[in-house]
């Protein structure tokens, strides 16, 4: 977003209507926050170029409403904040409409427990991101590429039954994690 771009919008209106003796300039507003509000919204979105549209969506906002709002600056910020987490809420309903896949279609499975298989995804991703790189291989080869022990073993070169052990063990810590979460039973 350029400064050039927020001016556009300005020139187009009158700028004795816009400005008030105790407000400063769109203009003004934009080259003082600019960058800070791009940091806040970049706290949130975690992309530049995404915290960028959403800075820029703010200030189009700002603009459309520029007589009505008296103090534009802690207006932008909640605006930004308000952008940023619909932002957020429609990238997660992409992905989660992704992962949950066929039970989208599905008339007989109950928004909750979508919401509580989706919740529990979520927390199994990011215990397995705590697993060590072999634990995590493990329960990858049996889970994802459906391998026998035996294929494990020779892969990771350990015994059949160092396999199962490990295996075992990496399930229970893993359903212990869910379940500090508050996720049982799914």
């Amino acid at each position: 977003m350029t400064a050039k771009s927020i001016m556009k919008f300005t020139e187009e209106t009158d700028s004795n209507d816009a400005a008030t003796d105790d407000k400063p300039a769109i203009e003004e507003v934009f080259e003082q926050e600019e960058s800070a509000l791009l940091r806040y919204a970049y706290g949130f979105v975690k992309r530049r170029e995404v915290a960028e549209e959403v800075v820029q969506e703010a200030f189009m906002k700002l603009h459309q409403l520029w007589d009505e709002v008296l103090r534009p600056k802690s207006w932008l910020y909640k605006a930004v904040r308000n952008i940023a987490l619909n932002q957020i809420r429609k990238s997660k309903r992409e992905t989660l409409s992704d992962e949950v896949g066929d039970d989208a279609g599905d008339e007989n499975v109950m928004p909750d427990n979508q919401l509580n298989r989706l919740e529990a995804v979520s927390a199994m991703r990011l215990l397995m991101a705590d697993l060590g790189k072999k634990d995590r291989e493990l329960v990858k080869m049996k889970f994802e590429d459906e391998m026998s022990y035996s294929v494990i073993s020779e892969k990771l070169e350990m015994g059949v039954g160092n396999v199962g052990y490990r295996l075992h063990h990496v399930l229970k810590g893993l359903a212990e994690g869910l379940k500090r979460k508050g996720i049982d039973g799914i």
